[in-house]
């Protein structure tokens, strides 16, 4: 049985890699040109040309933690580090020489199609091919939704550290030791990264970083698998503790969609510019959104307890609230303010 106290190790480990490794990996960036320039982007808040070393420094932490002081990884947890490998490469490609949205596209169905090699798939539904097909859109999905919510300092890597911390105790609880250390690893990078990239970020995490986040979480939240629930109860769990990133790219595609934007054309359109929109500062706006992940682990985990009726009225209720507040945010924010052309 794993203990909590087992975690620490990795923990320090991921942090410590991290921020040892961040000031060589940003001069790296700096000397090999690896920048994200100001105004490249409607989207983009920063006025100083900013290296993207992030995703190299979340890849370092992840790597080093897994690799020495965690317990050599499963069939499982090899996958998910696989995958994670192909869409931090392919991140990188892009983050160096921005890539169409096809070959984007290609990158991370390679990744989906190695989760599913590697045994990492949705599995309650009664058709094979309806699971797997759910896991490639899951997988596909959050990779891109991390990629979306990256537009604030802090910002993904926050939330990541969140949906990580609350996976850790679910795994934990589920008797999922090995998703539990890849887990704790995640959490230890973010915050090391975290250190880099916290306003005013001194590194962003990228293409590179964003997508390495989102695939590992999605990787995770589909092998999680708790001993004693029934999937009637236990379903929802990686959608609410990844619910913000959802709802923000939910949120962004349905506004273009409606707008008659293209969808894979930066706007200033995400949850972030509309709450700055409507008067609160980039702080605040960031803490917001991120007390708002918490509060959906916390209803996630409490749900848990519940019978199957209950568990699930909470996750529709829970629905009910993100589309009413689609509709708000919709209304509140003028067309004009979205516009501008990637």
């Amino acid at each position: 049985m794993i203990q909590i106290a087992d975690l620490f190790p990795v923990v320090l480990v991921a942090v410590s890699a991290a921020l040892l490794s961040g000031p060589f990996l940003i001069r790296l960036a700096l000397r090999v040109g690896l920048m994200d320039q100001p105004g490249s982007q409607p989207h983009k808040w920063h006025s100083d040309p900013t290296p993207m070393a992030g995703g190299a420094i979340l890849a370092v932490a992840i790597l080093a933690s897994t690799l020495t002081v965690a317990p050599a990884p499963d069939r499982t947890v090899l996958g998910i580090l696989l995958a994670g490998g192909i869409v931090f490469l392919w991140g990188l490609w892009d983050d160096k020489k921005p890539l169409p949205a096809w070959l984007k596209l290609l990158g991370q169905l390679l990744a989906a199609v190695i989760l599913w090699r590697s045994g990492v798939m949705v599995r309650i539904l009664p058709n094979e091919g309806v699971n797997v097909f759910v896991t490639f859109f899951w997988a596909i999905g959050i990779v891109n939704a991390f990629n979306f919510v990256d537009s604030m300092d802090g910002l993904a890597l926050g939330l990541a550290a969140i949906a990580s911390a609350f996976f850790v105790l679910v795994t934990i609880d589920a008797q999922q030791p090995q998703l539990a250390f890849l887990s704790v690893a995640v959490l230890g990078a973010t915050i090391g990264t975290f250190f880099f990239n916290a306003a005013p970020a001194k590194t962003f995490i990228g293409d590179s970083g964003s997508q390495l986040l989102g695939i590992l979480l999605a990787g995770i939240g589909v092998a999680y698998n708790p001993v004693g629930l029934q999937p009637t109860v236990s379903w929802f769990m990686p959608i609410l503790v990844l619910g913000v990133p959802i709802f923000n790219m939910t949120l962004v595609v349905s506004s273009r969609v409606i707008r008659r934007l293209r969808v894979y054309q930066a706007h200033k359109d995400h949850i972030s510019h509309r709450l700055v929109h409507l008067g609160l500062d980039r702080t605040r706006t960031v803490l917001s959104i991120q007390i708002t992940a918490i509060i959906l682990g916390l209803v996630a985990f409490i749900a848990l307890g519940g019978t199957p009726l209950t568990a699930n009225l909470v996750y529709g209720a829970v629905v009910l609230c993100g589309v009413i507040a689609i509709a708000v945010l919709e209304k509140a924010y003028p067309r004009e303010a979205s516009s501008g052309a990637a």
